[in-house]
């Protein structure tokens, strides 16, 4: 993980003025565009939360942080810190290009010549230490909302993992396969509780998130909780699993390789990640070899964990009481 290094900190007050003085008109207005946004937001209970919730699990480390900046840091920012910031990361070394269409190797190696041969070499970039969220903790956002908006977070696997893909079958089976997992089942099909309910593993976070009416939501949560509970002491059945293998392997060229742009996208991700270029090819096998004692492995070692809980809606079992 790498973060820019704001360069600049010694430029004189009047030097700045000057310089903030020659982005407008421009700049100022977007910069204004992105501070209405901003401001926009504080009224907006779901993005009050988005920021509770970073700095609950992240505290001070850049990724409780925000893109847009804030309405103290934007005014600050000038063309001395904007041409720091091009020079320190547009460079070779750090492009990844994915190309997929009607063009051969030579005229492409020409082209890509042409348009990116007068980067850097190397980016000039200061490494950010990883960070594990802080789990076991509530976080609420009390809004008299008639919709409860619920996220809870358990430790993730980084795709480099031995048991990276007993958990991705884990994931589909809880709740990553959206009409036949097993918090569907229990919370939509069985008691209509909501219209979605899905599972997803990032690279430090298996995420389960769903909204449901509010004076639901502390029924909706304890049966969230009770399901992956479950899966935690017991893991899946062999039938799940042999469905879960059937429908990641079979769906992938669907969801991930039906267009070029998808293509592209996605052969761009495995560079990013820095997967060997027959990763597709490798992937089915890979699944296929995951036995159920892994996937169950996975469920206990993932899933036993206190999760971090973020409540988006009125307090819990307000309504009821």
């Amino acid at each position: 993980m790498h973060a820019f290094q704001k360069a600049g900190r010694g430029v004189r007050p009047a030097s700045a003025r000057a310089e903030r003085a020659a982005l407008r008109p421009g700049a100022d207005r977007v910069r204004a565009e992105i501070v209405s946004r901003i401001v926009g937001s504080e009224r907006d209970p779901n993005a009050i939360a988005q920021r509770k919730w970073l700095r609950a699990i992240y505290g001070a480390h850049p990724c409780s942080r925000l893109g847009e900046g804030t309405k103290e840091s934007l005014p600050g920012i000038t063309p001395s810190d904007l041409r720091a910031f091009h020079q320190a990361i547009f460079a070779r070394d750090g492009l990844h290009i994915a190309v997929v269409g009607d063009i051969d190797a030579n005229t492409l190696r020409e082209r890509l010549d042409q348009l990116f041969g007068d980067l850097p070499e190397q980016q000039t970039l200061v490494p950010v230490y990883d960070v594990a969220p802080k789990l076991g903790q509530l976080v609420e956002e009390n809004y008299d909302l008639p919709q409860t908006s619920l996220t809870l977070a358990w430790p993730g696997v980084k795709p480099s993992a031995p048991d990276f893909y007993a958990a991705v079958l884990l994931n589909d089976i809880l709740g990553g396969s959206y009409l036949t997992s097993r918090l569907y089942e229990e919370v939509r099909q069985k008691r209509g509780l909501a219209y979605h309910v899905s599972s997803e593993l990032t690279l430090d976070s298996l995420l389960v998130t769903t909204e449901t009416r509010s004076d639901c939501a502390a029924q909706t949560l304890s049966i969230v909780r009770d399901v992956v509970k479950q899966m935690a002491q017991q893991g899946p059945t062999g039938a799940e699993l042999k469905a879960a293998k059937k429908h990641l392997i079979g769906a992938y060229a669907i969801d991930q390789l039906g267009s070029t742009r998808s293509i592209a996208d996605r052969l761009l991700d495995l560079q990013i990640h820095k997967a060997d270029v027959d990763y597709n090819q490798r992937r089915a096998r890979s699944i296929g070899r995951v036995t159920l004692k892994q996937v169950k492995a996975a469920a206990k070692k993932l899933l036993s964990a206190e999760p971090a809980i973020l409540v988006v809606g009125p307090p819990l079992g307000g309504k009821d009481e």
